[in-house]
């Protein structure tokens, strides 16, 4: 593939990966999309195969990229503590970077209108999920780790993420006294989840 195709592939994932985040899925039409992105319709279907193709790519390229820092991790010669402080730091920064295409995935996945969107979102995930598990079972078989019920740990985790990017307007109660934080994951709120994430995941797995 030539650099300019390349290019006009980077400009149409951007410019959709946008419009999907103001308006989601329904609203973003493939017609707004290629009009943003300067192209038109069928150079949009012949790339990605449809919105779905493309909204596809977008979450694709996001988890992919995930997949291999975690893979990196488990690869390193460091204690098992450090692989698991490095990825909470990591899954933080990235929660906060990504902040509306996660909102969006989490809400497709909650919906059962595309369930082909939905299976191949899960799929992928799972295979990061197996990465993350990784790290403390290898952890646990080491001795590094107490043993624990690594799926609920596991669980807790994303369902704090869960609240803070899908229920934002109760979080921003619960964190700021009100229901209208624009910014809720700020500098300051990054630094507490780090800690928080890092402390439980300490307390459970620390051998007494």
């Amino acid at each position: 593939m030539t650099d300019d195709k390349l290019d006009t592939k980077a400009k149409i994932l951007a410019i959709a990966e946008d419009l999907f985040a103001e308006l989601g899925f329904d609203a973003a039409s493939t017609r707004l999309i290629a009009k943003k992105a300067d192209v038109n319709i069928a150079m949009l279907n012949y790339y990605f195969g449809g919105k779905e193709g493309l909204y596809m790519a977008i979450i694709e390229r996001h988890i992919l990229a995930n997949r291999i820092k975690l893979q990196n991790i488990n690869s390193d010669n460091i204690s098992s503590f450090e692989k698991l402080y490095r990825f909470i730091d990591g899954y933080v920064d990235n929660m906060r970077r990504n902040l509306a295409v996660q909102k969006l995935m989490y809400i497709e996945m909650s919906l059962t209108l595309r369930s082909q969107l939905n299976e191949q979102i899960v799929e992928l995930l799972s295979k990061n999920l197996v990465q993350v598990k990784r790290i403390i079972d290898d952890g646990v078989s080491n001795g590094s780790f107490a043993k624990v019920d690594s799926d609920m740990l596991i669980a807790s985790m994303f369902g704090t993420k869960i609240y803070l990017i899908n229920a934002s307007p109760m979080a921003s109660i619960l964190f700021n006294g009100h229901a209208n934080s624009k910014d809720l994951l700020d500098d300051e709120m990054v630094v507490r989840l780090k800690n928080h994430l890092k402390t439980m995941f300490k307390l459970y797995l620390t051998k007494s």
